[in-house]
């Protein structure tokens, strides 16, 4: 019982640190640029008003 179980929770470590962590923090990183472009779309470029 001890073997498949161990071998399962390897490969499932190895899976959320290879594919999963990397996959979030792309798409957090994203969903961030993306909320502050569309943002910028409607405030403005950040700085002082121009004129």
């Amino acid at each position: 019982m001890g073997q498949p179980s161990r071998r399962r929770e390897l490969l499932l470590f190895l899976f959320i640190t290879v594919v999963l962590f990397p996959l979030l923090s792309v798409m957090i990183v994203g969903g961030y640029g993306f909320a502050v472009w569309i943002w910028q779309m409607f405030a403005g470029p950040p700085g002082p008003p121009g004129g």
